[in-house]
């Protein structure tokens, strides 16, 4: 499943928008602590909607616990950083299911050891006198391209797949 990670993230409103976008586009959604606000379901719930009852969401005690989970198994995941500090284009990008998006702190995006240890970096071009978009919108925008990509992958297959039943060798 392609998920959603945010790393230490600090506006419990960017955080309920993100959760409501993994609701409806079917992400997972982990969420790297320590957060800026506290996790409060009620809270939660009032910013999310009732859409946090259509999202696994995994909280990680920290950075190293999150590698653990995804780094230490036999097929460990790819994290793709979205980031402002790379030229690699995240519509040139090649997603797969299993991806980790991963977005940086509202405040501060994320530290270079962590940045270093991304797999892929990936931007959003933007006109050159803006400096970031709001990490909610960044993380919308990669994420439908991953599900757009993830979609026509399945098409294609399927197509295939039709192809050759229609067409025995």
């Amino acid at each position: 499943m392609l998920t959603l990670a945010l790393y230490q993230p600090d506006q419990p409103q960017n955080t309920g928008a993100m959760l409501r976008l993994c609701a409806c586009l079917g992400l997972g959604l982990d969420i790297i602590e320590p957060m800026g606000f506290v996790w409060d379901e009620a809270r939660v719930r009032r910013v999310a909607m009732d859409y946090r009852d259509h999202v696994m969401v995994r909280r990680h005690a920290n950075w190293d616990r999150f590698c653990a989970e995804y780094r230490e198994k036999s097929t460990p995941k790819r994290i793709i950083l979205l980031t402002t500090k790379t030229s690699d284009a995240y519509d040139t990008f090649a997603f797969r299911p299993d991806d980790i998006l991963l977005v940086g702190r509202e405040s501060a995006g994320v530290p270079d050891d962590v940045h270093a240890t991304a797999d892929a970096r990936i931007t959003i071009p933007m006109q050159p006198h803006c400096r970031s978009l709001n990490v909610a919108m960044a993380a919308g925008i990669v994420a439908a391209e991953a599900v757009r990509q993830m979609r026509l992958s399945r098409s294609i297959t399927y197509e295939n797949e039709l192809a050759c039943r229609a067409h025995p060798p």
